[in-house]
């Protein structure tokens, strides 16, 4: 899933007819010099509550200004540090809603989430104030969504138009972009009309064939998980101290699971997919091993990935690279056996039973070396 920045949603917003506020994208505070009103100043950072942490600030002259700028551009949001920063008028409103498109997976249909309040604290509202309506996907956006969301906000009628619009322009949005997520939070209230204050869209992954201008690698807050990206590698780092590889998101996700029953902490998440190509598999290695586990857990069920073929890219990982940690392996498939001798001479632990297998990782994860 891709984040888009800020700055990038409301542009969206405004190619599809949604009012924002007038605003410049700056990098540094040389590139801002307009003090005739108060503005507000907004780190552009994919990730939430930069309002809460400190990412958003006003100001009204040039002090206040330089003081948000040098303030905000040193802070670091959830492993993201900004680069660019928003720059928008202070927009004067009496009351904030919030308005959401996402995917509402339980009932397997996308879903319009309104709140007749919005703003920094959404997740703290009681659930009461929140409305929820399916939609149809091969329908959209009817009327009769549109009229119970207008009146669950509770809005002047002089503002239905304007509603009713955002809504069809949302819902155009997010099918047109493949989006997991279009969000308004806060959509202002203003005597002249509706405004979106921000923005937050989250793209498909498997879409961006037809999005590519929305490939993020670089706003990564994790170095491997980026390297990992560009290698087209499924890699997520996480807390303990077993490293992982395993071919396939099922069997990745359920190993993950036994080693935590089993009394261990995978350390990661890397998903080997189908190939065997031993060369593939030797770059998997290289990334486990940047993250420092205490031992590293290799678990292949054969299908169209041969063992053999995964066991020699084992071996050229361990002639290529300094490893300093013991390395376990589940072979089971085509040419087990072979791959497993292949393993046994290079002194690589080599298992068919993935409990035993399991049993031994977790136990030099706890203990160190067994024998």
């Amino acid at each position: 899933m891709v984040d888009l920045l800020e700055f990038e949603g409301k542009n969206l917003f405004k190619s599809y007819g949604i009012a924002i506020p007038s605003g410049k994208l700056i990098h540094s505070a040389s590139d801002f010099n307009d003090f005739k009103e108060e503005h507000v100043i907004k780190a552009q950072v994919p990730t939430g509550h930069r309002g809460v942490n400190g990412g958003v600030v006003k100001f009204k002259n040039k002090e206040e200004f330089l003081s948000a700028f040098n303030k905000i551009s040193s802070l670091t949001f959830n492993g993201f540090k900004p680069t660019y920063f928003l720059i928008e008028e202070a927009v004067n409103h009496y009351r904030e809603l919030y308005v959401a498109l996402t995917l509402d997976r339980n009932n397997k249909a996308p879903a319009l989430l309104i709140s007749s309040e919005g703003g920094v604290d959404i997740e703290k509202i009681p659930k009461i104030k929140i409305e929820s309506l399916n939609l149809d996907v091969f329908v959209g956006m009817l009327d009769y969504v549109k009229r119970q969301a207008f009146k669950f906000v509770g809005l002047d009628d002089k503002y239905k138009a304007q509603f009713y619009g955002i809504l069809d322009s949302m819902w155009k949005l997010f099918t047109d972009k493949d989006a997991e997520l279009v969000e308004i939070n806060p959509l202002a209230v203003t005597d002249h009309g509706l405004i979106a204050l921000d923005s937050k869209i989250s793209i498909e992954d498997d879409s961006l064939f037809r999005h590519s201008e929305y490939k993020r690698d670089e706003y990564s807050p994790d170095e491997l998980e980026m390297k990992a990206k560009k290698k087209e590698i499924s890699f997520v780092k996480l807390d303990g101290n077993i490293g992982l590889i395993a071919n396939g998101a099922g069997l990745t996700l359920a190993t993950i699971d036994q080693i935590k029953l089993a009394g261990g902490t995978a350390g990661d998440f890397l998903d080997l997919g189908g190939t065997d190509d031993p060369a593939r598999v030797a770059e998997a290695i290289e990334l486990v091993k940047d993250s420092n586990p205490k031992v590293l857990f290799i678990n292949i069920f054969g299908g169209v990935t041969k063992a053999d073929t995964v066991a020699e890219g084992i071996v050229q990982a361990i002639k290529k690279l300094n490893i300093t940690f013991k390395i376990v392996v589940r072979l089971k498939g085509f040419n087990e056996e072979k791959g497993k001798e292949l393993l046994r001479k290079n002194g690589i632990d080599a298992f068919t039973d993935m409990d035993a297998a399991i049993k031994e990782v977790v136990n030099l994860s706890n203990y160190g070396d067994s024998n």
